[in-house]
């Protein structure tokens, strides 16, 4: 299986798949610290992570994948809805918990 492979069978898998550094308890970033702090005042407690730190062909993978260069990333229902702050600009208008709320 390529990395891509691997990579598509996670997003469709999970409903909600947030790639970051680190993890939701231990966030290695800002940004990631962010979008897992976003993802819980949704209501959103589980939800797939994958730390991309552990794996450079996954950190690199996830970047051509989407074709978004940074961290996190934030995929529901196996589309890339974007990273920490357009996941925190559609919180703030209400359209994230519209998304979650159909999982």
């Amino acid at each position: 299986m390529t990395i891509q492979e691997q990579i598509h069978q996670e997003v469709t898998s999970h409903p909600v798949v947030l790639f970051m550094k680190g993890t939701p308890q231990f966030p290695q970033c800002g940004f990631s610290a962010t979008a897992a702090q976003v993802l819980k005042a949704c209501g959103v407690t589980d939800f797939h992570a994958i730390n991309v730190l552990l794996d450079a062909d996954i950190r690199e993978g996830v970047k051509v994948y989407g074709n978004w260069p940074t961290f996190p990333q934030l995929y529901i229902k196996g589309q890339l809805v974007g990273g920490a702050d357009i996941m925190r600009e559609m919180y703030q208008n209400g359209e994230l918990q519209k998304l979650l709320a159909d999982l």
